[in-house]
């Protein structure tokens, strides 16, 4: 959530960047709403102190009116009292619509684009940071889609999926699962290597949380909630881990914050459909490793490029090919600043599958987290990152689809050690 202090003193600033975004003349009002909101209830509070400081200050005068035994003048302003606190509660009832109305505003604002963000529409739009097209494996025309390997090789079932859950619940099974379990173990291995403390977090989550990593409001429809318990299945390991530090004040020497967790995360993915989802393209549970840090404003951009090494070394040990997307405003998340995504290349299905984003919120998120650290005589705002390193299930589909052979499916020697076995025949 964007500071009104930071809204006010950067309004066209902030509305460049909302067009970059794809916003709406309409939906640009939005700034001078959150501006005028709270002009309106900075007018209130004040009013509000001062009839209070009124009414206090009769209060005390009427004690000692009594006693000099002047009844008739304290009784006067016993009334003059009365309606104070009448109009006090008035007020307070106006300063609660108002901030509520503001709050609103506030939460359908997303955050600025950095300066780096290109302009676009769509995911076709984003822009190729970094890209390797001539190392792409070359697979004969006979090569199988990881959902046909799957059955030749019993590795996942998805029907059985559907007959214990519902679509889009893979069952992992025999090597499959132990695959599964190795990468988990390969990646948390990897970030706990780089310093990152690992993390086992729950994996329901409450409203006060989804809401202060930006999943809700915006993002509610993509989430499972349990109604009875007013919970919700996380997403993504971020909110959990992130929300460790809500309502925190850190000091300067605690920076750089480093947490990795992995955890299965759940997504409705409403409305996907077509050949693009077969298999583990698109699923509603899957497995992610997250990383998360919580850095100094000054140096949250240096530790994005620190992140996005990480994702790429992890990577570059499994053999995979992958690209580096800069994405446009279009495509960037409600929260982001600046996000990158890195994609995997599928060789039987001749295609980019998304298995990382590693992104910069800037103080976004901690603004709604109320995470701050102290600096000189004050606190200020801390900048938060995330990023997937790595998501599962595309990683596994292009594992299989990338290193079919006639004598089965080569496993990369980096997971050698946690698989058990060489190859999958």
């Amino acid at each position: 959530m964007l500071q009104t202090s930071f809204i006010r003193e950067n309004a066209e600033l902030l509305k460049s960047g909302l067009r970059k975004r794809n916003f709406s003349d309409e939906d640009l009002q939005l700034v001078d709403q959150a501006i005028s909101l709270d002009d309106q209830r900075k007018t209130q509070q004040t009013e509000l102190d001062q009839l209070l400081a009124s009414r206090n200050q009769m209060s005390g005068e009427i004690g000692q009116l009594f006693k000099s035994g002047q009844r008739e003048k304290a009784e006067e302003l016993r009334a003059q009292v009365t309606k104070l606190k009448e109009q006090a509660a008035n007020l307070e009832t106006q300063l609660k619509e108002t901030q509520d109305q503001l709050r609103t505003v506030l939460y359908n604002l997303p955050n600025l684009p950095h300066e780096s963000v290109p302009a676009g529409n769509t995911d076709e739009d984003n822009e190729v940071y970094k890209g390797w097209e001539e190392l792409l494996p070359q697979l004969p025309e006979s090569a199988k889609p990881h959902w046909d390997l799957a059955k030749e090789y019993n590795l996942f079932d998805l029907e059985l999926g559907v007959k214990i859950t519902g679509s889009g619940f893979p069952l992992y099974r025999g090597k499959g699962a132990r695959l599964q379990r190795a990468l988990i173990s390969f990646f948390l291995d990897e970030a706990t290597a780089a310093g990152y403390e690992e993390i086992l977090p729950p994996h329901l989550v409450n409203e006060a949380t989804a809401t202060a990593t930006g999943q809700l409001p915006d993002k509610e429809g993509q989430m499972y909630y349990v109604t009875e318990d007013d919970l919700y299945l996380i997403p993504t390991a971020e909110v959990p881990v992130t929300n460790v530090y809500r309502d925190v004040i850190l000091n300067e020497d605690d920076f750089p914050i480093k947490m990795t967790g992995y955890t299965p995360c759940f997504r409705r993915e409403a409305g996907s459909y077509g050949a693009h989802v077969r298999g583990l393209n698109r699923v509603h549970q899957f497995d992610k490793v997250e990383i998360v840090q919580i850095q100094h404003p000054d140096r949250s951009y240096d530790t994005l490029m620190e992140m996005l090494d990480h994702v790429e070394n992890v990577l570059q040990k499994l053999e995979l090919p992958y690209r580096i997307l800069r994405l446009c405003g279009g495509d960037l998340g409600f929260t982001s600043a600046l996000t990158f995504d890195f994609e995997v290349y599928s060789a039987a299905q001749k295609r980019w599958l998304e298995v990382s984003s590693v992104s910069n919120f800037e103080a976004f998120q901690a603004n709604r987290l109320k995470l701050r650290y102290r600096a000189g005589k004050g606190t200020e705002l801390a900048h938060t990152l995330n990023g997937s390193a790595l998501a599962l299930a595309r990683i596994f589909a292009a594992l299989l689809e990338n290193n079919q052979t006639p004598e089965g499916i080569v496993i990369p020697k980096v997971l050698h050690s946690y698989t058990g076995f060489t190859i999958i025949d």
